[in-house]
């Protein structure tokens, strides 16, 4: 699943490239990637004749503001859930097997949704309406990783007296918004923290490598277009590069690339964790 960095790659292609567009029509070739409005008829009626203006991100979730006629037309939402891609077309060509959505403007340029998997999805929330009582799953996060709010001292008092291992709790969206699988690893190695340490051990010198250890691997692979290990494109089409590079995830069994200790594989709560048994204790 795309985690920050990746979908705010996204955002970035979309800020650049769509702002200004407006859509002339829509066409929704699978259903169930309109969340909401009900029907796909009502959320191409909202669409049709708006003009995209600035995007959003929070956690996961992408966010483009709308208008018609100058005035405010409500608030587009997507979520790219695990294989769910924006692509941008200059010119018409045939939709893929994986094409759920297409968006044209009177040029014939289009931005088009693919999504292998089909669990991604799209919101329409209409003008003065608050976007989290539509898009319900906003309300659940926590602070952004790069925000004041999220800080050494915010981590010790929400992860005081708990038990549960660290690596855990930082997949927790409610604990932090848009950390996954592959930066909670990367993180959890620059810290030089195992990911299986119970959260409310950790000393607050440690929260703090940690909470830095978070932000520069963000930044790092944000730099870099994001992570690609399957799915991942931008709007061109090019894959992220951090993978190249990445310290620990998906390189169990290889030499760690500072002490060249095999980098171990564990299951923890239900998720591979990779880690350098000597680098991180």
């Amino acid at each position: 699943m795309p985690e920050l960095p990746e979908v705010e790659t996204v955002r970035r292609g979309l800020e650049s490239q769509t702002r200004g567009f407006t859509i002339e029509r829509v066409e929704v070739l699978r259903a169930r990637a309109i969340a909401s409005p009900a029907s796909p008829a009502a959320f191409t009626a909202a669409l049709s004749g708006t003009e995209v203006g600035a995007w959003e991100r929070r956690g996961k979730y992408l966010m483009g503001q709308l208008s018609r006629g100058g005035r405010d037309a409500g608030t587009w939402g997507v979520h790219l859930r695990m294989t769910g891609q924006f692509l941008w077309l200059d010119a018409p060509r045939p939709p893929c097997a994986h094409t759920r959505v297409q968006l044209f403007n009177a040029a014939g340029q289009e931005l088009r949704f693919v999504d292998t998997r089909s669990f991604g999805q799209m919101w329409w929330v209409p003008p003065g309406e608050p976007v989290e009582s539509v898009i319900t799953g906003l309300q659940k996060l926590g602070p952004e990783p790069f925000s004041e709010a999220f800080s050494a001292t915010y981590l010790r008092e929400r992860l005081r007296g708990s038990s549960r291992p660290i690596k855990n709790a930082l997949l927790d969206q409610s604990l932090v918004a848009g950390v996954g699988n592959i930066y909670a690893d990367e993180s959890l190695f620059a810290a030089g923290i195992q990911p299986s340490t119970p959260s409310g051990r950790l000393s607050l010198s440690r929260l703090k490598g940690l909470h830095q250890a978070l932000v520069e691997v963000l930044e790092t692979s944000i730099g870099a277009g994001g992570t690609t290990f399957s799915d991942f494109r931008d709007l061109s089409g090019s894959k992220g590069n951090y993978g190249g590079v990445a310290w620990v995830y998906r390189r169990g069994g290889e030499p760690c690339r500072r002490c060249h200790t095999p980098i171990r594989r564990d299951k923890l709560g239900g998720r591979s964790s990779h880690w350098c048994p000597s680098c991180q204790h």
